[in-house]
């Protein structure tokens, strides 16, 4: 049963400049993890804007602010992101409780966006042929 939805959207600019003013912007925001990722890539600023929607995103899907690093982006073994909450976030989400995280992300030229979908109940199973290929996750 789907229980919360939440969406960001951020220009990757705002990011970018974030980065380069503030010494420490993305230790304070983001996972040794996510750094690693976003940083390995030449331009890490869109990725780095995905990850900061998904996180606002978490926050509005469970209806209440977050600390920024108890919510993570990681990726499965496909590459398909999803969200690690830990802290507080764990808590409000009452993921012991059987409810799951569904995120997707994207972004363009000049904007990230990531929608956050907090479901409670078993998946439903689905054709894993409907799923997109790897490569294509963001």
């Amino acid at each position: 049963m789907l229980t919360g939805i939440g969406i960001d959207i951020i220009e990757i600019e705002r990011i970018r400049s974030a980065i380069e003013r503030w010494p420490g912007f993305t230790e304070r925001l983001f996972s040794e993890g996510e750094r690693s990722y976003c940083d390995r890539h030449s331009d890490p600023a869109p990725r780095y804007a995905a990850r900061f929607c998904a996180k606002e995103a978490v926050a509005k899907a469970i209806g209440r602010p977050l600390r920024w690093r108890d919510v993570e982006v990681t990726l499965d073994s496909s590459g398909r992101p999803r969200i690690v909450l830990s802290g507080e976030a764990a808590a409000y989400a009452n993921i012991s409780e059987g409810a799951s995280l569904l995120v997707s992300l994207s972004h363009s030229r000049d904007y990230a966006v990531a929608s956050v979908a907090l479901v409670f109940g078993e998946p439903t199973d689905g054709p894993a042929e409907n799923l997109s290929p790897p490569g294509v996750w963001t």
